[in-house]
């Protein structure tokens, strides 16, 4: 110890007006004095990688502990094999990796008394990262194991952040997939970008952007932003980020500065994701690392969001198309397909269908009549009443309906088949094809019932005139327990104003 300096003053912490992340901490255990004031004597002054040290003070193995529980996050712990027992610093540093598992921290043992803890032994037995005779820690020797200590920790660092975030990539990933529409989908790329970067929403900014390839650079669409919900436009972003889009754009690939981040990428479909991202300091190479996947996966998950859309919206066009195609043979229009999707969509959603359920019952209600492909022109369009005979052919397109749509694997078609079959079902057992009763009609069935109900009323048909509201309410309220679910009717009556906007809607 010839080369440390001692001084009878007490030494300041040379950590006055710096922030708390400019620095490594570092945490003395020894139960001598001179030990802990020469230690901040020698390193006076040390930096790395632009951070200084802040030291912080044990005299005894029990005050380590107390200390170590505050939370300080301590990148190095130089620590006394003997105070106030022969092995106190070997059961702190079992304390430390075991009880309290900080795996981060880097231990170095610095003994006096070799004697009492064999080095071999102890390096052997203890998870430490060196073990040094203070005799030998000259002050050059003590820089080179901070320097060495230091570069662990923050590689250690490195890792654990990675990791975290690419946790926090998979997560996001998986939550991609569950998003049913852009906004959803927008919600959800704000939500995980802060957890990814591991700092809180109120420390970043964020916005992402798509547009076509071969599209001019300033006609992007911007699909998040922080602080504009819920539908974004771009004028209400800050001009330099849309600048920024724009130049990504243009050169066709990433860019980032010490403090900004715009990741580019193009998807096979034509497309092409932008993400901005701005945390109000400087951006490490983790970061940008991190963010360049989560960017990439957000490409991915959009490229596969509009896919299912584009998939959803076929769907539906089919199911109309076909639905109308049944419709104009009855000379009915193509408008009431139309409403009565929109009105079981609103009755399955009033009734608390989950909005999987509520979609797809909007996209297979169209297919309530599809078996009347099967009955004669002279029946589906006679003007006056059918005869006996007529109307059980007629009553046999519920089954046909059913029996052309049972076998798909498609979700929308099994719900239509189900709607086909039972949507001339009644409350009161008095419906058919099967005089189904009550709960035992599935709720499918009784929603797109009276959807079809009202709207039938409420329009003209080759065999009658529209009827005048109040008397197709009245009926709705006469039926109400005997061919309709009470709770539907009551929830019809109850939000009246919603299905006559959908009546105005779409006309006949």
């Amino acid at each position: 110890m010839d080369d440390f300096l001692f001084s009878e003053e007490s030494l300041e912490e040379n950590n006055v007006g710096t922030e708390e992340a400019e620095y490594w901490h570092i945490l003395v255990v020894d139960d001598e004095e001179d030990i802990h004031q020469v230690t901040k004597l020698v390193l006076a002054g040390f930096t790395f990688e632009n951070k200084a040290l802040r030291f912080y003070h044990a005299y005894s193995a029990a005050e380590a502990r107390e200390l170590l529980g505050k939370g300080t996050p301590f990148s190095v712990a130089l620590v006394d094999v003997v105070m106030e027992t022969n092995h106190a610093g070997l059961d702190l540093i079992q304390y430390i990796r075991d009880e309290i598992e900080n795996h981060d921290i880097r231990l170095i043992l610095r003994t006096g008394q070799p004697g009492e803890a064999p080095e071999e032994a102890i390096i052997r037995d203890y998870d430490i990262n060196d073990y040094k005779n203070k005799t030998e820690l000259t002050a050059i020797k003590m820089k080179t194991l901070l320097y060495s200590a230091l570069r662990s920790h923050r590689d250690i660092q490195i890792i654990d952040h990675h990791k975290h975030g690419l946790e926090q990539i998979i997560n996001a990933s998986a939550n991609f997939l569950k998003c049913d529409s852009v906004q959803e989908f927008a919600s959800t790329i704000l939500n995980h970008v802060t957890n990814v970067m591991g700092i809180s929403d109120r420390e970043i900014y964020c916005a992402a952007a798509v547009n076509l390839q071969s599209s001019p650079a300033n006609d992007f669409q911007l699909l998040a932003a922080s602080g504009v919900e819920p539908t974004p436009c771009k004028n209400k972003i800050p001009e330099d980020v849309k600048n920024l889009f724009i130049d990504a754009h243009e050169r066709k690939s990433s860019l980032k500065n010490s403090t900004d981040y715009i990741g580019y990428f193009p998807t096979k479909a034509g497309l092409e994701t932008m993400l901005y991202v701005n945390k109000g300091s400087k951006l490490q190479n983790t970061d940008y690392q991190l963010l360049e996947f989560y960017a990439n996966n957000i490409a991915l998950a959009y490229d596969n969001l509009k896919l299912r859309e584009m998939v959803k919206e076929s769907q539906k066009e089919l199911s109309y198309i076909l639905g109308e195609a049944v419709e104009k043979r009855s000379k009915e229009t193509g408008s009431h397909v139309k409403r009565v999707a929109l009105y079981s969509e609103l009755l399955a959603k009033l009734y608390g269908l989950d909005s999987f359920r509520c979609e797809i019952i909007k996209l297979a209600s169209p297919l309530h009549d599809i078996g009347k492909i099967s009955i004669p022109d002279k029946i589906l369009n006679k003007p006056g009443k059918l005869t006996d005979e007529e109307w059980e052919i007629m009553k046999t397109h519920a089954e046909t309906g059913y029996e052309i749509l049972k076998n798909s694997t498609n979700e929308i078609l099994n719900c239509g088949a189900l709607i086909s079959y039972q949507h001339h079902e009644k409350w009161d057992g008095t419906g058919y094809p099967q005089g189904l009763i009550g709960d035992n009609i599935d709720i499918v069935g009784r929603i797109t019932a009276i959807a079809d109900v009202f709207d039938a009323l409420c329009s003209d048909r080759c065999y009658k005139k529209a009827w005048p509201l109040d008397d197709a309410l009245s009926l709705i309220k006469e039926q109400r327990g005997k061919h309709f679910d009470p709770i539907l009717v009551d929830q019809l009556l109850e939000n009246l104003a919603l299905f006559l906007e959908i009546k105005e809607r779409y006309p006949d």
